[in-house]
């Protein structure tokens, strides 16, 4: 992260810009730019949009999106356009200050990506990047029947997909339940569909399998107020009853990823028409003690100074401390405000460059039910309980749920609810979406090809197949 990367541009493109002035250079700024910051082992795509707009300061707009970090039309502010091709512009309100700074020539912006003390070279050009690519996304024909279906919880209505293997049955069905933020049916992330690519490896060899966009994405309605874990668990619940209503199923499990771990745990413990759960990077601990791990662990990988990583993880423990706490909703929004404040000063934003409507916008994030519940939710208790055959697995290389840290707290929990019919395994090389991968970090997920490791699908069907026999033909 200490290094530093000077870009000389060539000697006649830095002449022609040389001679390069300021509307003329306007006229070939606008527009749609696409390229990377060279960032080691692991470049991150970027998508810059710029306009002349006299009512922006210093009469230009801009958003960006990084396809890597699931963000979208982040504004660029301010942008700076000046004689000879220079051109700088900043993502507005992150912390450490994230600014391009750059050149203009022969149709290329190149120069330094400068971020919290770290420089990496960048280039943007009107060429489109190419795709990643997705080798395991299903292409058709399909030997499965794919239907689409929907269900009430209550006020919410919750549409899916349900794809069923060929033949009379009756079969195992699997409920997938995404993890945490507003996915949709093929919890599509980073430009990955995970869940649709379980679902056909399953269905292909004869399990059914019923995945669905979460309640306010794609075509499910919200709930009528901001939900929390809870919340979606009465969604899955719904789910789960739907299956069991059908005659082609035998046996119903649920299949739930990080978050949705911890919501499979809840249906297994108090539904007795739950068969089986397959749980991927489930939690095993508080929500508070598994981000408080993440965190160290990607401070930890990305190589913060020891100073900067102690400072930043004790205020995230009061951050944590605050949100679980009892405490009034105007004394929580204070000091969460004034820990929002310290953390971007830490991460490089000094208070005069801090803007008012970011820090409160992220304040409103920081407190959302969801987010405080959480982080108080113990999810040992429902794993006590838990009485199915279970299959847990985690990647070692996951920063996001630490196989470590949570599958010693799995195990420890079914043992002492007396659940002996359970399957664990730590497996090396894969991180949080079950990718090889090389540190684990959430920058690699979009660049990695392979959506999820053939080894884990083979694992779920092997396991729900062995887990199932004799209550399916």
């Amino acid at each position: 992260m200490n290094a530093r990367f000077w870009l000389r541009p060539r000697r006649a493109a830095a002449l022609a810009g040389m001679f390069m002035g300021t509307a003329v250079l306007g006229q070939e700024l606008q527009g749609h730019w696409e390229g990377q910051i060279a960032i080691p082992n692991a470049p991150l795509v970027v998508e810059v949009d710029l306009a002349r707009n006299d009512a922006s300061p210093g009469g230009w707009r801009g958003t960006i999106d990084i396809p890597a970090q699931n963000a979208t039309g982040l504004t660029l502010s301010p942008i700076t356009v000046g004689d000879g091709g220079r051109v700088e512009f900043a993502i507005h309100g992150v912390p450490g200050n994230p600014t391009f700074k750059g050149q203009l020539a022969a149709g290329v912006i190149e120069g330094r990506f400068e971020q919290g003390g770290a420089e990496f070279p960048f280039r943007l050009s009107r060429e489109a990047m190419a795709g990643p690519k997705r080798p395991q996304e299903p292409q058709p024909p399909f030997p499965y029947a794919a239907e689409e279906v929907a269900f009430n919880n209550g006020p919410v209505r919750l549409a899916g997909t349900l794809t069923v293997p060929a033949g009379d049955g009756p079969f195992p069905a699997v409920l997938l339940i995404t993890g945490s933020g507003l996915q949709n049916r093929d919890q599509e992330l980073f430009g990955h569909k995970p869940f649709r690519v379980i679902a056909d490896h399953l269905s292909r060899a004869g399990i059914a399998v019923l995945r669905v966009d979460d309640a306010g994405a794609g075509a499910s309605t919200a709930h009528p107020s901001p939900p929390t874990t809870a919340d979606f668990a009465r969604d899955a619940a719904a789910g789960v009853a739907f299956l069991n209503a059908d005659a082609r199923f035998a046996s119903v499990g649920v299949l739930g990823h990080s978050e949705g771990g911890a919501i499979a745990t809840l249906l297994a413990s108090r539904r007795d028409d739950v068969d089986f759960v397959v749980l991927l990077a489930a939690p095993g601990v508080p929500g508070a003690e598994v981000l408080g791990t993440q965190n160290q662990r990607i401070f930890d990988a990305a190589g913060i100074p020891e100073g900067r990583k102690t400072a930043l993880l004790a205020l995230l423990d009061e951050l944590f401390g605050v949100l679980i706490s009892d405490a009034a909703d105007a004394d929580v929004q204070r000091e969460v405000e004034r820990i929002v404040r310290r953390q971007m000063e830490l991460n490089g934003l000094p208070p005069a460059q801090q803007d008012d409507a970011q820090v409160q916008a992220m304040v409103t994030q920081t407190t959302t039910p969801w987010m405080r519940y959480f982080l108080a939710h113990d999810p040992r208790p429902s794993i006590t309980a838990t009485r199915v055959p279970v299959l847990a697995l985690n990647g070692e290389l996951d920063v996001q749920v630490d196989a470590e840290q949570n599958l010693g707290a799995l195990a420890a929990a079914f043992a002492a609810g007396g659940n002996e019919n359970v399957t664990i395994h730590r497996l090396p090389g894969l991180n949080h979406l079950f990718q090889p991968a090389e540190t684990g970090l959430m920058n690699e997920y979009a660049a990695i090809e392979e959506t999820i490791s053939p080894q884990v699908l083979d694992l779920i069907r092997d396991w729900v197949h062995a887990t199932t026999q004799g209550k399916t033909n």
